[in-house]
């Protein structure tokens, strides 16, 4: 049995999104962010000592005892690996290294970009002028993806894998946050389409409050 601690507005949504493509029965945790700090509750450290979202449980792990995981890279291809690579990289090897690539820009480059935008964006007084020289940090980023996604459909190549997974939170934080949707269409497409699967609805009705993305 596979248990999702789950958080509302954060990126545990995926995890939800890829078990529903995966077809993998799950049971959901559900963790409300303070209203205030918008921080996780203490709830979550009983779980895992860093005490973050997404947490994934198996109870029935590889070796046949249970298996906690954080780190929604890590999730994700551990799930690929449960699914006898579904989801995972292509055959050919410009697409597979085009699916590492994006597994690991999704963390690695563009949430750390947004990060440091919505922190500085609170600080008193200056905090608009310092959002907008970090900008520029997170245009770049948007406008590689933008490049990438007019050459083809999906990350890594013409079918869906959990790099797409992987790039959908920072990209849908980007729209509502970062003016992604400003000039570049390949990438909002990419959105839309994402949000129309029946899996990727199906999660959204699971998970609860999702700041990102409407339910159809």
């Amino acid at each position: 049995m596979i248990i999702v601690h789950h958080l509302n507005n954060s990126r545990s949504q995926r995890i939800l999104w890829m078990l529903e493509e995966l077809q993998l029965p799950y049971d959901i945790r559900f963790y409300q962010r303070n209203p205030e700090t918008l921080q996780a509750p203490p709830e979550l450290k009983r779980v895992h000592p860093l005490g973050k979202s997404p947490i994934l449980e198996d109870r029935d792990g590889p070796t046949g005892g249970p298996v906690t995981l954080v780190e929604t890279g890590a999730i994700c291809e551990y799930l690929v690996d449960k699914s006898d690579g579904r989801l995972g990289p292509p055959r050919d090897l410009q697409g597979a290294l085009r699916y590492r690539q994006f597994l690991h820009a999704a963390e690695g480059s563009v949430m750390p970009a947004l990060f440091a935008k919505l922190v500085v964006s609170r600080v008193p007084l200056l905090g608009k002028l310092a959002a907008k020289k970090v900008q520029p940090m997170i245009d770049v980023h948007l406008d590689y993806v933008e490049q990438e996604l007019a050459g083809r459909p999906w990350f890594a190549g013409d079918a869906m894998t959990a790099a797409d997974i992987m790039m959908s939170f920072p990209l849908e934080a980007a729209r509502a946050r970062a003016g992604l949707a400003e000039g570049r269409p390949a990438t909002v497409a990419w959105l839309d389409r994402i949000h129309a699967l029946p899996a990727y609805q199906r999660a959204l009705a699971k998970g609860g409050t999702y700041a990102y993305a409407k339910p159809r």
